[in-house]
């Protein structure tokens, strides 16, 4: 199994993953090789909370243009995860 902090790559900053938290649901970038099991227990070990359940969604990169070269941004991994009641990660908004 993997460390958590490669599984965990940073949490998603957005208005729709801030209003989400009070949903008592999280959003993170995550690596693209790693399964929800692996997610809901880096998310245990690294915010010490227990996790209710966890999607996830593959996000295709976007073509970008630098002048004449035409590049691609990386694929990535979103998970949102539902946390257990009465569970709360302190300062995600912040983070």
């Amino acid at each position: 199994m993997r460390d958590a902090r490669d599984v965990l790559i940073r949490p998603v900053i957005s208005e729709k993953s801030v209003a989400l938290v009070e949903e008592n649901k999280y959003t993170f970038w995550v690596s693209t090789v790693a399964n929800k099991i692996e997610i809901k227990y880096a998310v245990e070990k690294m915010f010490k909370v227990k996790v209710d359940e966890v999607r996830t969604t593959k996000v295709k990169g976007k073509e970008k243009r630098v002048g004449h070269n035409v590049g691609m941004t990386p694929d990535r991994k979103k998970a949102i995860v539902t946390l257990k009641p009465g569970n709360k990660i302190e300062g995600f908004a912040g983070l």
